[in-house]
């Protein structure tokens, strides 16, 4: 398979400009492309990864990628695929994040490295040095107001009401792609679903900005269809919360345990998707959700790939260590750093280094209602400490049963953690 056939084997299209123009020029050529990324936030999150992964398909095919960090289009907001206005940060916000996200992309997708390398740029460079009258006459006047309208960010908006800014965004994307072209002659842009809108706008206005009309322009936009979860909840999100890209804000065992947790409806588009595993590895791993679900084999599989790609493979194998370790009961054997990922939403209960009556513990730390149901709890094996059964009522919490000299987890029935942090 070339890469288009490959992108659409894996679902990864959703709409092309000129299909076959496209394919022409990726099977003579290689083409610059680039994608944009906003910094809304200090961190990326997993629904960006579709987009870099993409950057990094078409690099793998002897293409040359450009990420580029939207550090001025990030000042004014997309209204694509919202129904409300953003907030609006500071300059100096934005600049943070703009370098935290470069940064966070670089690392995956390794910018200046091979043949082809990922460049990366920020539309902050040139959108910061133009004025507003240079972006109405260069960029504006191609625009009819019944054209932008008609784009679905903005027609979506009518209803609830579009500022100014963000009704202006398109013709700063636009700008983008135009810039690119100029410096770089990247002719192809790709985005989510929602950037149809602002991806051909910024190709019109690529043709109109031409001095010479008989110019052939030979210049594309492929978008990644919108990722859906078989239950109906939001992709990228678990009890409510984002998945990031960050570490510290959400740690590689909780990673790896989103897609360990991956609905067996969603597995194998979630393989195709996100993963450069082979056509061939991809149908054996769909064979085994069909006829041997209860392995998760297929879950495994996305989890160790997906981890070693944003974290690393020692991140992987903490992981794996804290999961098993769950699993078995075994915890003695888990580092502060290990407990604290397993045990990040577990109740926690400080307590100097001092020795403590365990029935007094569980007391206080609101293990057990009461001493009697503490004492009760302890004779009926229902207290684990540190994975181990403890049964005797009289017993001590002491330096030795604290991991790294930090922290002791009591268990009590199956599932019931409570961590004990020692100041």
């Amino acid at each position: 398979m070339n890469i288009l056939e490959e992108l659409e084997w894996r679902g990864l299209v959703n709409q092309i400009t000129d299909r076959e123009g496209l394919e022409n020029h990726l099977n003579t050529q290689p083409i610059t492309l680039y994608c944009g990324f906003d910094p809304t936030a200090d961190s990326l999150h997993i629904g960006h990864l579709v987009p870099i992964v993409m950057l990094k398909r078409f690099q793998k095919a002897g293409h040359k990628p450009i990420a580029l960090v939207g550090g001025g289009t990030g000042m004014i907001g997309d209204p694509s695929g919202r129904s409300t206005e953003r907030s609006l940060n500071s300059e100096e916000v934005v600049m943070g994040f703009a370098n935290s996200i470069k940064n966070q992309i670089g690392r995956l997708v390794k910018f200046g490295e091979g043949e082809n390398p990922v460049v990366s740029r920020n539309n902050h460079d040139w959108l910061s040095g133009m004025s507003f009258i240079e972006i109405l006459r260069d960029a504006g006047k191609h625009f009819s107001i019944n054209y932008m309208l008609a784009k679905e960010a903005v027609s979506s908006r009518i209803e609830q009401g579009i500022t100014y800014t963000e009704f202006s965004y398109m013709l700063l994307q636009s700008i983008d792609y135009m810039k690119l072209y100029e410096e770089e002659n990247c002719q192809l842009q790709i985005g989510g679903s929602d950037q149809w809108g602002n991806i051909t706008a910024g190709m019109e206005l690529i043709r109109r900005t031409r001095e010479n009309p008989e110019e052939e322009i030979n210049v594309f936009g492929l978008t990644v269809p919108l990722i859906t979860k078989a239950d109906g909840t939001k992709f990228g999100k678990t009890a409510g919360n984002a998945i990031w890209l960050d570490p510290e804000k959400t740690t590689p065992y909780e990673f790896y345990q989103f897609w360990i947790n991956t609905d067996d409806r969603d597995v194998v588009k979630f393989l195709r998707y996100f993963t450069f595993l082979s056509k061939e590895e991809i149908d054996t791993l769909a064979v085994e959700v069909e006829n041997q679900p209860e392995k998760r084999k297929a879950q495994k599989r996305l989890a160790e790939e997906m981890t070693k790609m944003v974290h690393s493979e020692a991140a992987l194998e903490q992981a794996i260590k804290i999961s098993e370790a769950l699993f078995s009961g075994n915890l003695k054997d888990l580092s502060v750093n290990e407990i604290e990922q397993g045990f990040k939403d577990v109740p926690t209960h400080k307590l100097e280094k001092a020795d403590s009556g365990l029935v007094d513990l569980l007391v206080n730390a609101k293990i057990s209602p009461s001493k009697r149901q503490a004492r009760e709890d302890i004779q009926n094996g229902a207290i684990y400490i540190n994975g181990e059964r403890q049964q005797d009522t009289y017993y001590e919490i002491t330096e030795k049963d604290r991991i790294e000299d930090k922290f002791t987890i009591i268990r009590r029935g199956k599932k019931k953690y409570t961590l004990i942090d020692f100041n």
